[in-house]
């Protein structure tokens, strides 16, 4: 299964509106056949992985991290009923699909087949692969990421607006990855026009998975090249966008922070001291300070060379 999630990972931010699913052929104690959902959600990764298997797929084991679909679609058929046609003996699922359109039937059409089926291996590691498909299913809005670099002191710049570069280049490069993982970039009104951003992803091989840049401004001005957003809660009427990473400045991210839409918080930290700089945040609504605790819990933290870089998600 965590074959199956690394594979997944190759389909990030390229298949909404479907998840990006991961998927493994075993037979005989070998690999036959893998698949990850494809660039604009088909051919699904089932698919994928017993087009690769071939007759190798029968009596085999699959695992998958969610629950084959139920559903036909102009675009290809049931991945239920693909598995079935190939007489695997076996398949375990990460995670059940909560598409009306699947969410148990995929997996009772199995067992119907007499297909043994194994349910929650790697449940939580799914929900975080496909945390995009699952926010946009559960809450209607995309999963939203903030991306803060900061000097020891919170601060994004010098006072005088003074930003290149806070961090060095092992951690500029991770922040590039992220970009390619997610279908949009966001940014404010105040820093398109201060630092007229490419926000485009700049590592060789993943160029052209740049993400879709949004403004989040209520004047449009001379920003043609950009699509807009008003505030945050708009993100949600966003199509075909199920990442959005947030990366500046402080008056967007405050505003998400404010609006408790903000999922996944990446803090990279430059050992450096700016003192007088400004700050990383405004004011995100809190009342008191006891409503700052227990919002946050650390799920990664590392060092990217001479920065850390620390991970967060929201507690709900």
């Amino acid at each position: 299964m965590a074959a199956a999630l690394a594979l997944a990972e190759r389909g990030r931010g390229r298949t909404a509106p479907n998840p990006n699913v991961g998927c493994v052929v075993v037979r005989d104690g070998r690999v036959v056949g893998r698949g990850w959902t494809q660039p604009g959600g088909r051919p699904h990764a089932e698919a994928m992985a017993l087009a690769m298997a071939g007759d190798a797929a029968k009596g085999a084991t699959v695992y998958v991290t969610l629950e084959p679909c139920a559903h036909a679609s102009p675009r290809g058929p049931a991945c239920s009923d693909l598995l079935v046609a190939a007489g695997v003996a076996q398949v375990v699922i990460a995670l059940g699909d909560p598409d009306p359109r699947t969410d148990g039937q995929g997996i009772a059409r199995l067992r119907a087949a007499g297909i043994a089926v194994t349910e929650g291996m790697m449940a939580e590691e799914a929900r975080r692969s496909m945390a995009g498909f699952l926010t946009r299913r559960a809450s209607g809005r995309p999963h939203v990421t903030l991306k803060l670099a900061t000097s020891l002191d919170g601060c994004i710049a010098r006072a005088d607006g003074e930003s290149k570069w806070i961090t060095g280049d092992a951690a500029r490069a991770h922040a590039h990855l992220e970009r390619a993982r997610h279908e949009a970039i966001l940014v404010g009104r105040g820093t398109a026009e201060a630092d007229a951003p490419r926000l485009d992803v700049r590592l060789g091989g993943l160029e052209q998975h740049s993400p879709r840049r949004l403004l989040m401004t209520r004047h449009r001005g001379d920003h043609e090249h950009w699509e807009w957003v008003d505030s945050p809660a708009a993100i949600a009427g966003l199509d075909r966008i199920d990442h959005v990473l947030v990366e500046g400045g402080a008056g967007a991210a405050s505003a998400f922070l404010a609006d408790d839409l903000v999922d996944r918080l990446l803090l990279y930290r430059a050992p450096i001291l700016i003192g007088g700089g400004r700050p990383a945040l405004g004011d995100i609504g809190l009342a008191h300070l006891a409503e700052a605790h227990g919002r946050w819990r650390l799920h990664d933290a590392r060092m990217l060379g001479i920065d850390r870089l620390e991970i967060y998600e929201r507690t709900r």
